[in-house]
C-alpha cells in the first residue's frame, strides 16, 4: 500500500481501492459496483469488529472506588486463507465480465492479492445505444500484497473504581489525519466483579466478573480532489458500532495472574460511497453524462462467539498483560499499564 500505511489497518486499503477502481467499478453500472464492493470489502469490516473487542480485560478483579490504571493496548488480528479470497460469478453481475471468458474465479478480498493480475470489463453504450465500447480494468488488490497477514489496532485505555464491585473503562484512538484519511476509536464499558459479594468469610481462590462494553470506529476517505471521476465532496466513509458481552474469571495472587472468559460479539459496518459523481454510462467515454450521488452503501453484520486466555505480571504500579482470543479473527492482545 504505497499510499498510506496507518495503525487501523482496515483504511490502508481506501485510497487504493478509489484511485485505481472506482471508476471502473461505476461502468459496470450502481448494482453492479456495489455487489463487489461488498465482497471486497465485508472482511475487513468483520475484522476489525472482532479485532477492537479485544483487549478490554487483564483481570477479573476490578479497582476498589478510585482507584484507577492507565494501559496502551494494541491488538493483531490474524487473517484466514478463507478471508482472503471471494468469489466472483459473472453470472450475479448484470456486465462484468472476465477478459479470459471465466465465468467466476477467486477473487482478492481487501485482506487479500491477485497474483497475477486478474482482468476484467464492462460494456459501455451510449445515451441512444448506437455504440458500444468495452472497457477494461484490473480488479483491485489487498493487504497481503503489500506482505501484510495480520490486521493490526492499538489504543489508550484506562479503568476507575466507581464504587463496590464496579469500575468503568475507557478507550480512545485519537482522530488522525494523513493523505486524506481520517480515522479515530472510542469504546466505554462497564465490569461488575459477582465475587466481591460473597460474605467476608468466604474464601474464593478466583475473582470472577462481568463485561459490556461498547465500541465506535469511524473512517473518512475524501478523494474529491484527487481527479479520479468529476464531481464533488467524494468520499468513503466508514462507520461501525459494536458490543461486547463477557463473562470472565482469574487468579488473584500478589505478582503474576491468569485469566479467562468467554463472550459475545455483535456489531455493524457501514461503507458509504458519498458524494457526486458525473459519469457517461459509467465513465466520461462519451459526451452524455448522467450524475449519481450517494451511490450506495454496503452493510455487514457481525455476531459470534469469543474466548480469552491470558496472564499479567503486576510489579508494583507497573504491569504487563498479554493473551490469545478465539473467534473468528483470532486475535493476540498486549499491553503495559500504570495505575493504583
Amino acid at each position: 500500500m504505497k499510499h498510506i500505511l496507518i495503525l487501523l489497518g482496515f483504511f490502508i486499503t481506501l485510497p487504493i481501492f478509489s484511485q485505481d477502481n472506482l471508476e471502473d467499478l461505476l461502468a459496470a453500472g450502481i448494482e453492479d459496483a456495489q455487489r463487489f464492493t461488498k465482497g471486497y470489502i465485508s472482511p475487513a469490516a468483520e475484522g476489525m469488529i472482532y479485532n477492537t473487542a479485544n483487549g478490554w480485560v487483564q483481570t477479573a478483579k476490578v479497582k476498589k472506588p478510585l482507584r484507577f490504571e492507565i494501559s496502551v493496548v494494541g491488538n493483531a488480528s490474524f487473517i484466514k486463507d478463507e478471508n482472503k479470497t471471494f468469489t466472483l460469478n459473472t453470472a450475479e453481475y448484470n456486465n462484468l465480465y472476465f477478459r479470459d471468458g471465466s465465468t467466476q474465479k477467486q477473487v482478492a478480498t481487501a485482506f487479500g492479492e491477485n497474483d497475477p493480475n486478474i482482468i476484467v470489463y464492462a460494456e459501455v453504450q451510449d445515451e441512444t445505444g448506437t455504440f458500444t465500447q468495452e472497457v477494461e480494468f484490473t480488479l483491485p488488490q489487498g493487504l497481503a500484497s503489500a506482505n501484510l497477514d495480520f490486521l493490526p489496532t492499538a489504543f489508550l485505555q484506562a479503568r476507575l473504581g466507581v464504587f463496590k464491585a464496579t469500575e468503568v473503562k475507557v478507550r480512545y484512538f485519537p482522530k488522525i489525519e494523513r493523505e486524506d484519511v481520517k480515522t479515530g476509536l472510542f469504546g466505554v464499558g462497564l465490569q461488575h466483579e459477582f465475587t466481591q459479594w460473597l460474605p467476608a468469610d468466604v474464601v474464593f481462590p478466583v475473582a470472577i466478573s462481568g463485561l459490556v462494553t461498547y465500541n465506535n470506529l469511524s473512517g473518512n476517505y475524501d478523494f474529491t480532489d484527487s481527479s479520479i471521476i468529476n464531481g464533488e465532496n467524494q468520499q468513503f466513509d466508514v462507520k461501525q458500532n459494536s458490543w461486547l458481552f463477557q463473562v470472565q474469571a482469574s487468579t488473584k495472587l500478589p505478582v503474576f495472574n491468569v485469566y479467562g472468559g468467554i463472550g459475545y460479539v455483535s456489531g455493524t459496518s457501514d461503507f458509504n460511497v458519498l458524494g457526486t459523481y458525473r459519469v457517461a454510462d459509467g465513465i466520461p467515454l462519451f459526451e452524455d453524462t448522467n450524475e449519481f450521488t450517494d451511490p450506495f452503501t454496503v452493510q455487514t453484520k457481525v455476531s459470534g462467539v469469543r474466548g480469552t486466555l491470558g496472564a499479567k505480571l503486576q510489579l508494583g504500579f507497573f504491569g504487563l498483560h498479554a493473551d490469545y482470543n478465539f473467534s473468528e479473527y483470532n486475535t493476540v492482545t498486549a499491553g503495559m499499564h500504570f495505575g493504583i
